[in-house]
């Protein structure tokens, strides 16, 4: 299964559920694996054929911005849900860490899977 990744991607949205967070915004850093069969893009090396993760970052960033939520377990669901209808992906795994959210720990965060895996990978 072939995948294109996007990793380290700092967003800034509103999220938490106490009150001042919902005044302020915060730090998110996602990580995001996609199953794509790239060997179509490689062909003839056509942006238009792969996923295009400059394209997929600005928009998770946007679909952040304009959900706001409490948790990040909604957050993930919802972004998840969208990025596979929108690109019609067929599998991914997003992460989402908030830095700074628990004292003493680097990040908090949660980590999913959807989609189903590639047809090839099972063959």
């Amino acid at each position: 299964m072939d995948k294109v990744f996007i990793k380290g991607l700092h967003i800034q949205t509103t999220i938490g559920f106490f009150q001042w967070e919902k005044e302020i915004k915060q730090t998110l850093v996602i990580d995001l694996v996609m199953a794509w069969d790239t060997a179509v893009a490689a062909k003839n090396d056509e942006l238009s054929k792969t996923l295009d993760y400059a394209d997929i970052s600005t928009e998770v960033a946007a679909f952040a911005n304009k959900n706001p939520v409490d948790l990040l377990e909604t957050l993930a669901e919802r972004m998840a849900a969208f990025l596979l209808e929108k690109y019609q992906i067929p599998w991914l795994q997003l992460k989402i860490g908030k830095p700074g959210a628990v004292h003493n720990a680097d990040t908090v965060g949660v980590e999913i899977e959807r989609g189903q895996l590639a047809k090839r990978q099972a063959d």
